[in-house]
């Protein structure tokens, strides 16, 4: 049986997408077999002691700005620190990608969810509106009417199932990786993400 990785993840999350294609390739090179869980944070922080941005004390949102600048250069990868739909609810976009990934397979959502966080903090767009969710199927050649199907109690449902699951783990921010049991919190865990799984 192939090694399983959990990858509960915020599709709004600047962390999620620096991580996201490192950890995509990895679990690929290491042949895992992925559970995308896509979480609501604003149920998983009441429990966890988490804060959503707007709260949190001015010398840590400042802090956080410094450390998604070093990642993206450290990476390579472009970023607007500070993009114009930003904070944006992820709810519309996690019932998109659970949708996608029950109806055509997990690697098709995994390419949606990083044209979804390219769409927050690469290209400045805003993943609560319809349109741009729309837009991002039409890219990655999937059905139109996945968006209509995102919109079904099945895809509320299982965006509550992973995010009944990210509690009941002990996860408590985005992205996390469980393995075994074992929670790897943050895209700066990666390298330990590997090791694990290199360990089976």
């Amino acid at each position: 049986m192939r090694p399983t990785v959990d990858y509960f993840l915020a599709p709004q999350s600047p962390w999620t997408y620096l991580g996201h294609a490192r950890f995509v390739a990895m679990a690929r090179d290491a042949g895992v077999t992925v559970r995308l869980r896509p979480m609501d944070l604003g149920r998983v922080f009441p429990v966890s002691g988490g804060l959503p941005l707007p709260k949190r004390a001015p010398q840590r949102q400042a802090y956080r700005l410094v450390e998604m600048e070093r990642f993206a250069q450290w990476l390579k990868l472009p970023l607007n620190l500070q993009p114009r739909f930003f904070p944006v609810a992820g709810d519309p976009a996690s019932r998109l990608i659970v949708t996608v990934d029950r109806l055509d397979g997990t690697d098709a959502a995994l390419a949606l969810t990083g044209e979804v966080l390219s769409a927050v903090w690469v290209h400045e767009l805003d993943i609560a509106d319809p349109a741009t969710l729309a837009q991002l199927l039409a890219q990655q050649g999937l059905p139109a009417d996945r968006l209509a199907a995102s919109l079904e109690p099945q895809a509320q449902a299982d965006l509550d199932a992973h995010t009944q699951a990210a509690i009941d783990a002990g996860v408590f921010g985005a992205p996390s990786f469980v393995i075994d049991g074992e929670i790897f919190w943050g895209q700066d865990r990666l390298d330990f993400v590997q090791r694990r799984l290199l360990q089976r």
